[in-house]
């Protein structure tokens, strides 16, 4: 997982945080309203004023901010700047309009500040390690800029904190404490802040780590299943030719001819896991052609590829191991006549392919109860190691006869495009050689 990948998971869950305490934000207005309501009749008019000018706006930007960009996929990034700034200003201008219209002791008294700490409190999930300072500076200076106002502008009498409960002054030393305790709150939920971006990057360190041995299983997995296509097809070929040195020949100098061509363009794809379609069905005409050799009339091969499809990318190998096993299962089994069917397609985001015979089948076997050889075994652990739930791997035989495996896997022309994990195989390969 790259920086990158990091920082996107983050804002992710920074982004649906942010949404959820809007809602916790609109519900504490709603109720802060009510109560409102419920003392203005005992309130001044003055009081009930500040109240209404302050809730009004809030909740309209509380509503506003949902009704405009909640429908988005994400939020405005300002917006986990501005949300905190306009909560510290609002609760700062209500003790303030307290102190100024009422007393200056209702002000600095009022239970209000502890809203400050319910910011904070909120730092390490929304913001970044950055702004969760700058919240807590903010929230620093606009209480201090509260005791200046009422102790120095205003000049509110100080007494010693058992008199200042009582009375109309208020105790120098307890403004101390919450200057402190504001600070010591704004510290906390910076360190809160910057432990949950470090948690993250280690896990998210130790999550690529496992994901580069993942690969490297995979990549070996892989490796190890197309080195078994190899043997198994020359040992097939060299059988063939061996079948014919004595009764022709000049068939089997042809097939030598063709086995060595074969093996330069199957040699050609290196250890690629995916090859375009194209390239593929090169590899198929060389091998076709070898068999038409060996079999002459008995055994023909229709391809039906769509010519849109060429350069989507196929498992490597693919299609020779299980023409072969139509051969082999369908025609040298057999003394009859054996036509194989390869077509390939586009349906939608799907790549579509199918290798089909009319030789005898399962005859009556159900497609569970199939013994699958190194051609359908080989071909479905590749496709699931390449591509995971994202294909489809089936086989089918119809009572009357006949053989065909069906094979549906992501249309894509580049190995990044696959969208599964493992089509993260091939970004992770380059990183993993060089290590």
């Amino acid at each position: 997982m790259t920086a990158d990948r990091r920082s996107s998971v983050l804002d992710e869950e920074r982004d649906r945080a942010e949404r959820k305490l809007n809602t916790v934000r609109g519900v504490v207005l709603v109720v802060l309203a009510i109560a409102a309501a419920a003392y203005a009749p005992v309130l001044p008019f003055s009081l009930n004023i500040v109240n209404a000018a302050l809730l009004i706006p809030m909740l309209v930007w509380t509503v506003g901010q949902a009704w405009l960009f909640y429908s988005r996929p994400v939020l405005p990034s300002w917006l986990s700047v501005l949300n905190p700034i306009v909560d510290v200003v609002a609760v700062t201008v209500t003790m303030g309009a307290y102190g100024i219209v009422a007393t200056p002791t209702l002000g600095l008294k009022s239970p209000m500040v502890l809203a400050y700490f319910a910011i904070l409190a909120a730092r390490p999930i929304l913001s970044s390690a950055r702004r969760a300072a700058i919240v807590a500076v903010f929230i620093l200076v606009a209480y201090a800029s509260l005791d200046f106002l009422f102790l120095v502008v205003y000049g509110v009498a100080i007494g010693d904190p058992i008199a200042a409960s009582g009375t109309a002054s208020v105790a120098l030393m307890d403004e101390c404490a919450k200057l402190t305790l504001l600070a010591a709150a704004g510290g906390i939920a910076t360190y809160a802040t910057w432990w949950h971006e470090a948690l993250a990057r280690r896990y998210a360190a130790q999550a690529q780590e496992q994901t580069v041995l993942q690969m490297r299983l995979a990549s070996s997995r892989l490796d190890s299943l197309r080195q078994q296509l190899r043997p198994h097809f020359l040992f097939n070929a060299l059988n063939a030719i061996t079948a014919l040195v004595d009764a022709d020949p000049r068939a089997a100098q042809r097939m030598i001819s063709g086995l060595g061509e074969l093996m330069r363009v199957s040699l050609d794809a290196g250890g690629a896991e995916e090859v375009p379609l194209r390239d593929e069905l090169r590899i198929l005409d060389h091998y076709t052609a070898i068999q038409r050799i060996r079999f002459e009339d008995r055994l023909t091969i229709v391809t039906d590829v769509d010519d849109s499809v060429g350069d989507s990318l196929v498992p490597t190998l693919i299609l020779q191991p299980l023409v072969e096993n139509s051969i082999h299962y369908g025609l040298a089994q057999w003394s009859t006549r054996t036509r194989i069917e390869i077509r390939a397609w586009r349906d939608a985001d799907t790549l579509a392919l199918d290798v089909s015979d009319d030789g005898p089948g399962l005859k009556g076997q159900s497609a569970d109860t199939v013994v699958e050889h190194i051609g359908i075994g080989n071909a479905r652990a590749r496709l699931m190691y390449l591509y995971g739930d994202a294909h489809t791997f089936s086989i089918e035989s119809p009572d009357r006869g006949g053989f065909r495996v069906s094979m549906r896997i992501p249309y894509h022309v580049s190995p990044a495009d696959r969208g599964d994990l493992r089509g993260d195989l091939h970004e992770f390969q380059s990183s993993v050689r060089d290590q």
